[in-house]
């Protein structure tokens, strides 16, 4: 039987033979290499682009390294300070006619849109300028009076521990920091004085500088300013600028800068001198305070020693510290966490202090925030309350709530004695509604 022929079926070609593929990898004729010329500039280009960024680099550490050097204002000082503010004025020259120009077609179609008056802003841009996210003007501060539970009876018992003799708060700021300049050095007791023994250009340069920050709303601050910190003199030029007249949004600037780049004793002294008076003011004359005059004060926790040491306790020593003040800075205590250490400090001298209503405020927030405390601040704070066993005064309820809390925190580390004195105390400085709380705390009962 013949054998049958079995023809074989031809494979479909490749869609990409061997053949085709490798001509593809062949150099075309009409691609030809960059000639060497071309890779040198290319080469050249490069180098020249990271030469430049290596420039900028040097030129801003030669410009940090300068600042860093500048610690009095002496002829040097003065030069530098002057050629800040040349190329500072150069640079608002240069590029504020456009900025300007398109601000304002901005402005104006809003203001056809929305029907509202044009307002012109800074043509800078602050990086760092934390204030412009806040969108309140003001706190609820009201409310927090109304939760620590104080009526009128309660009000009139708390001034009479105020003292009488206050001093007038519409006193102009710039009057009161003299006052506290001249109590420190008193061959400087005028602001002419200041100016006199300074360079007529560099009083020039921050007398303008204080005109800016008079009307600072947001952008970046004067570089001028920006120095006053590495100044062994910064009170003087500081004085210069007039802080009385300073914006919010300034002194919450102000605060921020002196706080990160001053040592812990000369942001105490900032302070004392400046910021105390201007929160002070500022909540005499409009009874609340400002947003950003708010979060000066948190940005001033940055060095908590120096804020009790500087702004604190100096407020609860004046002893006219309002109600009002009281509420609002110790709502920025409870807002802010705070060292043990430092808090323990000041609990030994709020509790070592003569008593106000203001004391029993900060006395209670402190307390309230848990801290480990020593034994040495708990036996203060044991006869900060028991001494008022031999007063015939009428104690008002933030005193009562004061203690409460103290007993509610700490009654498992006071001793026996102590205990009994608390109990003593409560028996003849009674309140219908906390006393009994006080002893089921300290008597264990459920």
């Amino acid at each position: 039987m013949p054998v049958q022929k079995t023809t074989r079926k031809s494979l479909p070609s490749r869609h990409n033979p061997v053949l085709t593929a490798r001509k593809a990898r062949l150099p075309h004729p009409d691609h030809e290499r960059p000639s060497l010329s071309q890779e040198t500039s290319l080469e050249a280009y490069h180098l020249s682009k990271a030469a430049r960024k290596h420039e900028s680099h040097v030129d801003i550490a030669d410009d940090d390294a300068d600042d860093a050097h500048e610690q009095v204002v002496d002829t040097k000082t003065s030069r530098r300070i002057l050629q800040l503010a040349r190329e500072q004025q150069d640079e608002v020259e240069a590029t504020g006619t456009n900025k300007q120009n398109n601000r304002r077609s901005t402005d104006v179609l809003h203001r056809k849109q929305k029907k509202q008056p044009v307002i012109l802003e800074s043509d800078d841009d602050d990086d760092d300028d934390e204030g412009n996210q806040f969108d309140h003007d003001e706190m609820d501060f009201d409310g927090m009076e109304a939760q620590l539970g104080i009526n009128e009876a309660d009000k009139a018992i708390l001034e009479k521990f105020m003292n009488r003799e206050q001093p007038n708060r519409q006193l102009m700021l710039a009057d009161a920091v003299l006052e506290k300049i001249k109590f420190a050095q008193p061959n400087n007791t005028s602001a002419e004085t200041i100016a006199a023994k300074l360079n007529s250009k560099v009083v020039e340069v921050y007398t303008k500088v204080g005109m800016i920050l008079s009307r600072y709303r947001s952008g970046k601050l004067p570089k001028t300013f920006k120095i006053i910190p590495t100044l062994s003199d910064w009170e003087d030029i500081l004085l210069l600028t007039n802080p009385e007249k300073w914006t919010p949004h300034a002194t919450y600037q102000a605060t921020r800068i002196f706080s990160s780049n001053l040592k812990a004793n000369l942001a105490q002294r900032f302070y004392s001198v400046f910021l105390l008076d201007k929160v002070r003011t500022e909540i005499s004359e409009t009874k609340k305070l400002n947003v950003h005059l708010y979060n000066a004060l948190k940005k001033a926790l940055y060095k908590p020693a120096a804020f009790f040491k500087g702004f604190l306790l100096p407020l609860c020593e004046s002893g006219d510290c309002t109600l009002r003040e009281a509420v609002i800075v110790g709502s920025v205590l409870t807002k802010v966490s705070i060292p043990t250490l430092q808090s323990a400090a000041c609990l030994l001298k709020l509790a070592e202090m003569e008593y106000s209503g203001a004391n029993s405020i900060f006395i209670r927030i402190l307390v309230d925030k848990k801290y480990a405390l020593p034994y040495k601040v708990l036996d203060a704070l044991v006869f900060h309350f028991i001494k008022f066993t031999r007063t015939e005064a009428e104690m008002p309820v933030l005193w009562h709530q004061s203690l409460l809390v103290f007993v509610q925190r700490y009654k498992n580390d006071l001793t026996d004695e102590q205990k009994e004195s608390l109990l003593e105390l409560i028996r003849i400085k009674t309140h219908y509604a906390v006393s009994y709380e006080i002893r089921r705390e300290l008597t264990g009962q459920t």
